[in-house]
């Protein structure tokens, strides 16, 4: 596929080695928010797979939370099930972990491994969409795709 932006492609690259046919779709308008995504691909904001970037206090270690689109996350319980407190990651911090600007972070390819937690909500989904690399870029995948891609623990991470 050519005509993608470097970062999208980076993605589809990725996509291409994992070797199960994701595609990844540059759209004119932004994907940026989970409500914009839901409206250029025609889903639930529930199938958006939303891509959260948080600093872990003690060690530094960037964490990655896929959360759904619909869902606010429970940072507290974030913080238990890695055993340290987090902070939300400023925008170099984000950058410099992902490779990615905030508004397109991949669930994968980031320049530093990050610890992943995946909502369990979006498990319960048959498709579901991440962003892609850019901020108007994403790609289509299962639940079960995620899981495998990105090595993540399932977990309960809808604040109540």
């Amino acid at each position: 596929m050519t005509g993608l932006s470097p970062s999208a492609q980076r993605v589809q690259d990725l996509l291409d080695a994992i070797g199960l046919g994701h595609r990844v779709v540059e759209h004119q308008g932004s994907t940026r928010t989970s409500e914009e995504a839901a409206a250029a691909v025609g889903c639930s904001v529930a199938q958006i797979a939303k891509s959260l970037i948080f600093r872990a206090r003690e060690t530094g270690r960037p964490v990655l939370v896929v959360a759904s689109g619909a869902n606010r996350v429970d940072e507290k319980a974030v913080g238990r099930l890695i055993g340290e407190r987090i902070e939300r990651a400023d925008p170099d911090f984000v950058r410099e972990a992902t490779g990615f600007a905030i508004g397109g972070v991949s669930p994968i390819g980031h320049a530093v491994p990050p610890l992943v937690l995946i909502d369990e909500d979006l498990m319960r989904l048959e498709v579901i969409w991440a962003a892609a690399g850019t901020p108007n870029a994403v790609f289509r995948l299962t639940p079960a795709d995620l899981a495998s891609m990105t090595g993540g623990r399932v977990a309960t991470l809808r604040k109540a």
